[in-house]
């Protein structure tokens, strides 16, 4: 008999414990997510009325796995643009409801008489709540356009963030003894220092090396491609002392600034969507009841401190940060659950060792009710907060009426606002760039030099020029590059920057100095010290000129990569117009694998039928389908492009059940929409559009028909043109120019 590894044997139990479980909760219409940690308990060693895993070992390998795809994941929604334009209401809001879970949570546990690490463990639980669990909600919903739902999407931004710095001190002050105010304040700064060297680094290489291997780019390539950086950055962060997990955030953060970067994400769903349910599915096995009944009470009171805390939290913060009472109620009745990064940073308490059993236990059993809690509490967020408004005195209403308006009024901007926009964000890169430049050499290339030529002067000397000539574009970016051109409205704002102008130019230069010193100490240990330290200044002075080139280069090559998402969303929408006198418009949407059409032919979908919108392009990895035939199959994961109005492109992305994306198309030449009015010696007045057959000759599709003032959108094939009507025409710029000209009676070249 052929031997099966007792590792596949358990991964068979998980998976087809999970697939029954959330096929219940699929049906039921709640969160999948309680599915597998019920699964995870059913397969687990606490229920034994069938074959349970064996290898827990193997297990924990497969959730560790997991957590990495689940991180990689949330990085690549993530995005580190999205955490600058949450603004400071999510900014102010996450903060205030953070510290004020911790501190409570820390307080409770306290209070029951916990140990220390249990507390803290127990406040940094409760201080997140569940991204998956808040979108699926206002998904049902349907208020996620409403205006308190960008608040909550921009607060679980911040939340994310700073999970990844709870795990990382978490996993620092779990090592007894370096528990410390300065301990802290080290290990923030280091993870700051290190977060703004690899996502530089990152923006620089990763969208370059994206552009220029694009044409190999498959869905199949695409993905090994990008799961290779992600498992890059996870041994990349390790060697560095953090976590697997924030490597792989922040390869997904930065992948996300890429033009590929949604592609990436949809390919990576099936992935993650498997590793992901043996992570939770591990989560649940580590339920056990016993537990669970002598902390009842236990897990019932920290229920209650979770939902009334983060109300509270959430909402007071988000008063605070200038939000409106209605609002601010919204947001903290949506935020008031704990979820997926509170799992992550619970295993990572277990797997330190430093967390007692029962705490897991209770952290799941409080998750699972907070769950069903949190679509009653959304839904019912607007009639409470009309009972609390109700209920307050008018004159408290007035004030928060009053500072509502004066945190939304546009202030002058104070001296270090000024001094940081225009310089501070410049010093602030450059200075890790440098930094991270000297770090890199002494750590790794200079002792491999030392041990192949020798510990000798010349070595040092040699070793340090050349780290001094790589960091040199970046320390006269940093001593002498000036700030963009502040605009001619900001008038006020140049004249005092003119004033500050010796201070500013001093306090560069010593920090130019300094990391200069930093760089000698490095290689020198102090031999000639004065001399290195005088001549390198003057050296960079001198060349500084071609050194300065070299920087803009540089830092226009990064801003390209930078801002490249954006610039492609604006080229394509810029060349798909609006059909303004027919509003109608082009919209681009993936067919998911789940939708009911997915896997049947175009006419076996009548999605045209129902909806009034037509499929004119459907875009399959590297291959493109202009004007797909009847019989042309609809796959998922295909991205289809549709013409019609907003209510008809809304009732066909309702069908096809899509992750809708942005106008940007991954393959290289523009689409549009373009008018022509059929002259009467034209060839094609007095013929339907079938007999035109426009997609052969001129890579071209009619959407659109106006005869004698009569509108007609997505017309039909036997649609016969006369000389007068109008006609929009889908295709490719260049293929429809010859067209043009055909209907304006001219005669091809060649014809």
């Amino acid at each position: 008999m052929t031997h099966l590894p007792q590792m596949i044997t358990d991964l068979a139990l998980i998976l087809a414990a999970a697939a029954v479980s959330t096929l219940i909760f699929s049906a039921l219409r709640q969160p999948v997510v309680l599915g597998y940690l019920i699964a995870g308990f059913i397969v687990g060693p606490h229920f034994t009325l069938w074959p349970t895993v064996v290898d827990g070992e193997g297990v924990k390998l497969w959730a560790e796995i997991g957590v990495i795809f689940l991180l990689f994941g949330l990085g690549l929604e993530f995005s580190f643009k999205k955490l600058a334009k949450v603004g400071k209401s999510a900014l102010i809001a996450a903060l205030f409801e953070i510290i004020t879970m911790s501190s409570v949570g820390y307080l409770f546990g306290q209070a029951l008489g916990w140990p220390v690490m249990d507390s803290i463990y127990l406040g940094a639980i409760l201080s997140m709540s569940s991204t998956t669990i808040i979108i699926r909600a206002f998904d049902e919903a349907g208020l996620k356009r409403k205006v308190f739902a960008s608040l909550v999407f921009g607060i679980l931004i911040v939340e994310d963030l700073m999970a990844i710095l709870l795990m990382v001190i978490l996993s620092s002050i779990s090592v007894p003894g370096s528990f410390s105010g300065s301990n802290l304040t080290y290990l923030s700064i280091r993870l700051c220092f290190f977060l703004i060297a690899w996502f530089l680094v990152g923006i620089y290489v990763v969208p370059s090396l994206l552009r220029k291997v694009r044409k190999f780019l498959s869905n199949e390539i695409m993905l090994i491609v990008s799961i290779g950086m992600c498992l890059s950055m996870v041994v990349l962060a390790t060697k560095a002392d953090f976590s697997a997990a924030l490597g792989a955030f922040i390869m997904g953060s930065i992948l996300a600034e890429t033009e590929e970067g949604e592609r990436i994400e949809r390919l990576l769903t099936s992935v993650k969507d498997l590793f992901a349910a043996i992570f939770f599915v591990s989560v649940g096995m580590m339920i056990d009841p016993s537990i669970l009944r002598e902390h009842a009470l236990t897990v019932i009171l920290i229920t209650v401190i979770t939902v009334i805390g983060k109300l509270l939290g959430s909402g007071f913060g988000a008063v605070l940060s200038g939000r409106s009472l209605q609002h601010s109620t919204q947001a903290g009745m949506s935020l008031a659950q704990i979820g997926e990064f509170s799992f992550i940073i619970a295993t990572l308490g277990v797997s330190l060792k430093v967390v007692s059993d029962f705490l897991y236990p209770i952290v799941i059993a409080v998750s699972v009710v907070t769950t069903f809690t949190t679509p009653y509490m959304i839904r019912y967020s607007g009639p409470i907060y009309s009972w609390i408004e109700a209920r307050l005195p008018k004159n408290l209403l007035n004030l928060l009426a009053q500072y509502e308006r004066a945190m939304s009024a546009d202030g002058k901007e104070g001296a270090l606002g000024l001094l940081w926009r225009s310089y501070g964000i410049r010093i602030l890169l450059n200075s890790v760039v440098v930094l991270g430049i000297c770090l890199a050499v002494s750590h790794f290339a200079f002792p491999f030099l030392l041990n192949a030529l020798g510990d000798s002067l010349a070595v040092r000397l040699l070793t340090c020029a050349v780290t001094l000539a790589i960091c040199s574009p970046f320390l006269i970016g940093l001593i002498m590059a000036q700030p963009k051109k502040l605009s001619v409205v900001e008038t006020a704002a140049i004249l005092r920057l003119s004033r500050l102008q010796i201070g500013i130019m001093l306090l560069r230069f010593l920090i130019g100095l300094v990391l200069v010193e930093f760089l000698i100490n490095q290689f020198l240990a102090h031999r000639l010290p004065l001399v290195t330290f005088l001549l390198a200044p003057m050296l960079i002075f001198f060349f500084r000129k071609r050194i300065g080139r070299l920087y803009s280069e540089v830092e226009s090559r990064f801003l390209k990569n930078l801002n490249a998402k954006e610039r492609a969303e604006v080229e394509l929408l810029a060349s798909t117009p609006q059909i303004v006198p027919w509003e109608a418009t082009v919209s681009r949407t993936v067919i998911s694998s789940d939708s009911q059409i997915a896997g049947s032919t175009l006419e076996e979908s009548q999605l045209k039928t129902i909806t009034g919108a037509t499929i004119v392009m459907i875009d399959r990895g590297k291959r493109r389908i202009f004007s797909p035939v009847k019989d042309e199959k609809l796959l998922p994961n295909d991205e289809v492009f549709l013409i019609g109005t907003d209510e008809q492109i809304e009732a066909a992305q309702d069908l096809l059940a899509p992750q809708v994306s942005d106008l940007r198309s991954t393959h290289n030449g523009s689409y549009h929409l373009e008018s022509m009015v059929i002259d009467g010696n034209s060839v094609l007045s007095g013929k339907s559009i079938q007999e035109l057959n426009l997609k052969e000759q001129f890579g071209g599709l009619i959407v659109g028909v106006e005869h004698r003032g009569a509108r007609t959108l997505n017309p039909d094939s036997h649609t016969v043109l006369d000389a007068g009507d109008i006609i929009w025409v889908f295709g490719n710029p260049d293929k429809l120019r010859p067209l043009k000209a055909v209907s304006q009676g001219k005669a091809l070249a060649g014809r």
